[in-house]
């Protein structure tokens, strides 16, 4: 299957004068870039070699690991060589970003949903073991569980029938999808588990964004930049401390870590992909249609994914967990028909 060739006749001079010049030579730039999310980068790396080996003579895509926002920032900067064709995400875009990439001109974005992941919690092998809760999360790592004074500096100080071992959790910084997706799923989760926050979000959402989802910054929880194998290494090295990442990172280093279950749900391939693991969510890739026929071999990279992500597909081999049909089905009439966001549609 082959992405739909897209007519650039009413493109503006300003837009190809953008692609086709930015210091140096001339001429549009002959390398795919793509940047964001360190949970798909593995993947977009993987779909990235089988491109190169099914398209004689092109350049391999440049697939950069900037974090989903700030990924997201890059990408709707504006149009032209010196901004990336394509941005990984391990979240959807948020309504103020689509904003952002409209008002820069970045106008003809298109979601594709290449799959799903889960959020991790895991430890070294014979390490701590810690059947978790969102509560539990919550309460270990929030600055201000329920509003009130942090004071839990072990496990034991959150549920006494948990280990009485310091809190200790790597985990990923600000600008990562993986970071959304622990407030959201996990965090804010837990915190609504108090009948008074799940009024507070009622009557002041922004303070109850502020208490739900602020991390503790007191060396409990560590931020530990865009490299999800990092904190696999750092909790190598520390049994009693706890890693957060993407599950393929789980998968992979599967021989040296353990899973720390979330609600008595592991994270497995099968209990992602039915969302039966509470810490399951979708994966995404965005496009410039703008780019589409002016950046060499941005069409059949998109291709590329969209033969990539089944269940029996290539990606599935490096730990990623694939969509229920019908989504992969939208996903890939989004892919190669160009279907452009809209504003609405991300209600």
């Amino acid at each position: 299957m082959h992405l739909k060739t897209f007519a650039f006749a009413a493109v503006s001079a300003l837009t190809v004068a953008a692609c086709g010049s930015s210091g140096g030579a001339g001429g549009a730039r002959d390398t795919i870039r793509a940047v964001g999310s360190s949970t798909v980068y593995p993947f977009a790396k993987k779909v990235a070699e089988d491109y190169v080996a099914a398209n004689q003579g092109m350049k391999s895509p440049l697939i950069e690991s900037t974090g989903t926002g700030g990924g997201i920032k890059l990408f709707c900067a504006g149009l032209g060589q010196a901004t990336p064709d394509m941005v990984n995400a391990s979240r959807r875009m948020k309504a103020s970003e689509f904003a952002d990439c409209q008002k820069n001109g970045v106008t003809d974005v298109v979601e594709v949903q290449v799959g799903l992941d889960g959020i991790a919690f895991a430890s070294a092998k014979g390490g701590i073991v810690l059947p978790l809760t969102p509560e539990i999360v919550y309460k270990a790592l929030a600055a201000r569980p329920y509003g009130k004074e942090q004071t839990a500096k072990t496990w034991a100080d959150v549920d006494p029938l948990l280990p009485a071992k310091p809190i200790l959790v790597y985990g990923p910084p600000s600008t990562s999808g993986t970071r959304d997706a622990l407030k959201e799923l996990i965090l804010t989760k837990g915190c609504e588990s108090d009948p008074a926050m799940k009024a507070l979000k009622d009557s002041d959402k922004d303070k109850f964004e502020q208490v739900c989802t602020e991390v503790r910054s007191d060396g409990a929880f560590v931020d530990q930049g865009e490299q999800d194998n990092l904190i696999v290494q750092k909790i190598e090295g520390n049994p009693n401390a706890v890693g957060v990442f993407g599950f393929s990172y789980l998968e992979e280093n599967g021989e040296k870590l353990q899973d720390q279950p979330m609600n008595g749900v592991e994270a497995t391939y099968d209990n992602i992909s039915t969302f039966k693991y509470p810490g399951a969510r979708p994966l995404y890739v965005y496009y410039k249609k703008q780019h589409v026929g002016v950046i060499p071999g941005l069409s059949e990279f998109i291709t590329q994914w969209t033969m990539s992500w089944g269940k029996d597909g290539p990606l599935a081999k490096v730990g990623f967990v694939a969509a229920p049909d019908d989504v992969q089905a939208t996903a890939r009439q989004n892919a190669t028909q160009g279907t452009v966001m809209t504003a609405d549609g991300l209600k």
